[in-house]
């Protein structure tokens, strides 16, 4: 997994006021919390920090007043109405060798077998805990020839090394559907009936 730098500023103003007056400035109000330690409230430059989000899971060298500590996001809000706009971001401080929770996307590959059927994502993510400084971008599932009624579980799914299940392995991540018939709505039969009567 890639490493990304930023450069972040401690803040003591806090409040609405303080948060929007941030974002003016195309900064991101956020705060950075972990190993028993007070949290932090930071302003990050938001054109790096959307960047960085790009990569889900993204590990952060973090320089805060001259002090560099590794982080990865855990909560992240964005602008409902303006794509691209980060409103804040909660960072969990982490260190090399230590073992965390997160949720990676689960990707697929390859065709289902011939007929209409549908692929529905029950899990579009799937919990893995793995060492912080390895924290796997995405986990790649074949679909290949699976027909109506077949289901990947949780512990089908080819994890890289390092890495282990956050969850039942008997869950369902993926299964296949048969397309449902479409049905004549009810108002255009009742009214061949009348035609007819």
């Amino acid at each position: 997994m890639s490493e990304v730098k930023i450069t972040a500023e401690t803040r003591t103003e806090f409040g609405k006021g303080a948060s929007r007056r941030v974002r003016r400035e195309n900064k991101v109000p956020g705060v950075l919390y972990g190993h028993g330690a007070d949290p932090v409230h930071l302003t990050l430059p938001g054109h790096e920090l959307l960047l960085a989000l790009r990569t889900p899971n993204v590990l952060i060298s973090l320089d805060v007043d001259g002090k560099t500590q590794l982080a990865i996001p855990k909560a992240v809000q964005r602008d409902a109405l303006r794509q691209g706009i980060l409103k804040h971001v909660d960072l969990l401080l982490v260190r090399s060798g230590e073992k965390v929770t997160v949720e990676i996307p689960v990707h697929t590959e390859g065709e289902l077998a011939p007929g209409a059927n549908l692929l529905e994502h029950v899990l579009s993510t799937l919990p893995v805990e793995a060492e912080a400084t390895h924290i796997p971008t995405e986990v790649t599932v074949s679909i290949a020839g699976l027909e109506a009624g077949a289901s990947i579980l949780a512990k089908d799914i080819p994890l890289p090394s390092g890495s282990k299940l956050a969850i039942d392995e008997d869950a369902v991540v993926l299964q296949v559907l048969a397309a449902q018939a479409e049905e004549a709505p009810a108002e255009s039969a009742e009214g061949d009936a009348s035609a007819e009567a």
